[in-house]
């Protein structure tokens, strides 16, 4: 093999290599995507019910520990 297709075989491996780990990255952040989302469509249906602001945003605040940055689980709006 000369070491044109050497180096350009190289490069391939190594560009599918980095591909694969984008692909694991962007599967591992949409998951929390997913996750934050339920998260915001639970404390939705909690002040649906009718409970208190302070309820709902604790139980937002349990429900994304550990999956976003931040107190409002990865989105702020005014209140």
């Amino acid at each position: 093999m000369t070491r044109t297709a050497t180096a350009l075989l190289l490069s391939l491996l190594t560009a599918s290599a980095f591909a694969a780990e984008d692909m694991s990255q962007a599967k591992e952040d949409i998951a929390r995507h997913r996750a934050m989302a339920a998260a915001h469509e639970a404390a939705a249906q909690c002040r649906e019910a009718g409970k208190g602001e302070d309820v709902c945003f604790k139980e937002l605040q349990a429900a994304c520990k550990g999956i976003a940055i931040g107190k409002f689980c990865g989105m702020k709006h005014e209140h």
